[in-house]
């Protein structure tokens, strides 16, 4: 359909493919409609097992797409005449079909999948090309023009390829794409096409009336489930084929994952016999059996032992992008559960997050996070139903060792994400307690409505602002209306609330007695919400200084799930209270569970090592934090704090001024500049701290700053007077007051000891 060639797209600096409408086809209106189609249809898909599309543009009357380039061969060179092994058939097989649940989501059929239009990359990724002459079941287009593209175009397509209802002219859905890739799979399998007669009309008349020869007697290597998937995808009705192409990716994983090997007689005998070597040598324990259709016992190799993983976001296949919170949802959902299992390390929500439509290679991913094992899948709703596809795969080897899929109604949505966490713990074989399997089961129906408001509740929560939080709340008491025994939204209640008096928009003395309020509520329905637990140690640290009490609810979340919060807040604990050693541990386990959490790095890599004394490491993780991420707040206080305590009084005063400037606090940073006109450092915030005192005579401000501002201009007295009123108020950065930098010059001051000692902390 075009000329392509490669190009530097001279604006952002990459290289892409420029693919060109032949100067012959430029002229008819029909091949133009069609180019311009392709370009509409594959830019609505992003999937890395398509080929990208980047835009689409006209030169002197020539239209062309910009598209991404691509280094390998297309699969019709890598055939080359000749089968392919049958695992790289199965693993390439399921690539492409993944890449056609995309594109069917978005209501795109291809009607062209052939080898000619699947690229393997170097790295042996498929790539779906050329939606050229595909039909829109969603049009992208003017209806009335799509309809005429569409009766013009209805037999459209490669002849060897072509499903029989596309060869008659019927109308044709997404299953023409799985016949396709049937086709496809069988000249993979077999080195030649299903039919292979010569004249046009002969070969129609095959591929509509007669049955292709078996794949195994032209490959007898070929294990008979992959023939059986094959055979399937091929049927003349489409009915009787794969009715999607989810189902026919899951079957093809699960033969990617070792559950499935060649059965064919020749390869038989030499399976078996590796087998009994493989009993002989592992003994029964911990071997897994495939009892297949002729009622023979193969026995794979024991796989290698997963003691970690990281569940990737899961795509969203709904067909709409408004549906992507339901999907992360679901992703850290499943998180949460497999997090309940305390032999296995689970990656927490924010690091896998960072790898949301990126085309990372997996074993890349596992390095980064620290993984054996990885999850990856889909999340598709329709109606009242919700489908969820997982496998597991091998990071290291990037081999996949299991897959499924699972559908059940919008009421079941909790006892469906238990059943994948429960499938995926059988087959890492990992150790589950008794407790931790009953909590696994105790999965129960809920409204979908109250689901789907606790969903955006939590996502609103995450934006951490006055408006969030607002939007949060509403959406966690719809969900408390539509079901009202719903744990987890008092627990998202009870967030919303703490997070007010943290963020400074409410004193704390007020927010944080409703959220304990909603905590209890929550563990009253439900006592095994991890949660739930850590949020109350956190009122028992904050509002009562009950340091044992904190401790025990903490152990309690980390003993319910071994995800970084639970860790986070231990360490937080321990080393406010000084216990050093104790917080080593605890601080190692928050970073291995979230390795590329700015929060975790921020804090644990950050604050916690300036309070050690440990201030060149500190300086040089905030300053990696904020060359990802220049707005983080808390890491710019943490690199003030870190100069400050190294006495070098300029550096400080850049960050502390850019620490006020992302609070918009413009007359503090106004202050600062004046004070420092006057007078250097001290004096810089002194102005800083009479500016933000009067400043909270008209508003609410957390009077922890005022009195830091004090502390640093070494006026004792008022930073006193602030700190008394941070008592009064509960503020949450008090109960670092025993290791903080800013109060060094208070720890000799009895009026400080004394507030230690009324806060049960000593210095």
């Amino acid at each position: 359909m075009g000329v392509v060639y490669k190009a530097e797209d001279t604006k952002l600096g990459r290289t892409v493919a420029l693919k060109f409408l032949p100067e012959e086809l430029s002229r008819d209106s029909e091949a133009v409609l069609r180019f311009q189609r392709e370009a509409h249809a594959a830019s609505s898909l992003n999937h890395p097992h398509i080929c990208t599309i980047h835009d689409i543009a006209e030169h002197d009357g020539s239209q062309f797409i910009v598209m991404e380039l691509l280094e390998g061969q297309t699969l019709k060179h890598l055939i080359g005449g000749k089968p392919l092994e049958w695992h790289k058939i199965a693993e390439l097989g399921a690539q492409i079909a993944d890449g056609l649940c995309s594109a069917h989501a978005h209501g795109v059929v291809h009607r062209d999948i052939k080898p000619a239009n699947i690229f393997v990359t170097e790295h042996g990724e498929a790539k779906i090309l050329d939606f050229g002459i595909a039909k829109l079941i969603a049009p992208v287009m003017d209806p009335a023009a799509t309809a005429e593209v569409t009766l013009t175009c209805m037999a459209i397509g490669t002849l060897p390829y072509m499903a029989p209802e596309q060869l008659r002219g019927h109308q044709v859905d997404a299953r023409v794409d799985i016949y396709g890739l049937g086709a496809t799979l069988y000249e993979m399998a077999t080195g030649s096409r299903p039919f292979e007669a010569q004249h046009p009309t002969q070969l129609a008349a095959d591929i509509i009336h007669e049955a292709p020869q078996s794949p195994v007697q032209r490959n007898r290597d070929l294990p008979a489930r992959l023939q059986e998937i094959i055979l399937k995808s091929l049927e003349k009705d489409p009915a009787n084929r794969y009715q999607s192409a989810e189902e026919l990716q899951a079957d093809l994983r699960r033969l990617c994952a070792g559950t499935a090997v060649p059965t064919s007689p020749r390869a038989s005998a030499r399976t078996l016999a590796f087998a009994s070597v493989a009993l002989a040598l592992l003994g029964v324990s911990g071997v897994l059996v495939y009892i297949n259709r002729a009622g023979s016992k193969v026995v794979p190799a024991q796989r290698a032992q997963i003691a970690s993983l990281a569940v990737l976001p899961l795509a969203n296949l709904s067909g709409d992008p408004n549906q992507e919170y339901f999907a992360d949802g679901m992703t850290e959902a499943l998180i949460t559960d497999l997090a309940k299992i305390r032999a296995l390390k689970v990656i927490s929500r924010t690091s896998v997050m960072r790898f949301k439509n990126t085309k990372t290679p997996l074993p890349q991913i596992a390095r980064e996070l620290g993984v054996d094992g990885i999850v990856e899948g889909s999340v598709q709703r329709s109606g009242g139903r919700v489908r969820v596809t997982a496998q597991l795969i091998n990071a290291p080897t990037d081999t996949h060792l299991w897959a499924d899929n699972y559908e059940r109604d919008l009421h079941d949505v909790l006892r469906l994400q238990s059943e994948v966490a429960q499938a995926i713990a059988r087959e890492i074989q990992v150790a589950i307690t008794p407790e931790e399997q009953t909590r696994l089961a105790a999965a129960r129906r809920i409204d979908p409505e109250a689901y789907e408001a606790y969903l955006k509740g939590t996502l609103h929560h995450h934006k951490l602002s006055r408006e969030g939080l607002n939007t949060a709340e509403q959406y966690f008491q719809l969900a408390l209306q539509k079901e009202p025994a719903y744990a987890p939204a008092y627990v998202g209640l009870s967030k919303v609330w703490f997070s007010r008096g943290d963020i400074g928009v409410m004193p704390p003395a007020e927010a944080l007695p409703q959220g304990k309020a909603a905590l209890l509520k929550a563990l009253q329905l439900d006592d095994n919400l991890a949660d739930a637990h850590a949020w109350l140690g956190n009122f028992k640290a904050i509002y009562e200084w009950d340091w044992a009490g904190a401790e025990k609810e903490f152990r309690r979340a980390i003993q319910l799930n071994n995800g970084s919060d639970g860790h986070f807040s231990y360490a937080d604990l321990l080393i406010s209270l000084r216990r050093f050693e104790e917080w080593k541990p605890e601080a190692r386990l928050t970073l291995e569970s979230d390795p590329f959490s700015f929060f975790n790095q921020t804090f644990i890599n950050g604050w916690h090592l300036v309070y050690l004394g440990r201030h060149d490491e500190a300086i040089t993780h905030l300053q990696q934090v904020l060359a990802a991420q220049p707005d983080y707040s808390s890491a710019r206080l943490g690199l003030w704090g870190a100069y400050y305590k190294k006495q070098m009084y300029e550096e400080a005063l850049a960050e502390a001024k850019k620490f006020f400037a992302l609070l918009h606090e413009d007359e503090v940073v106004k202050a600062m500049d004046r004070g420092h006109a006057e007078g250097g450092y001290r004096l810089s915030m002194k102005r800083a701290a009479e500016a933000m005192a009067a400043r909270s005579r008209r508003t609410h401000i957390p009077a922890i700053r005022v009195a830091r501002l004090y502390a640093h201009a070494q006026d004792n007295d008022k930073a006193m007077l602030w700190l008394e009123k941070a008592y009064q108020q509960h503020e949450t950065a008090l109960i670092h007051a025993a290791v903080f930098w800013d109060w060094d010059d208070l720890r000799g001051d009895p009026r400080f000891q004394a507030l230690l000692r009324r806060m049960n902390l000593s210095s």
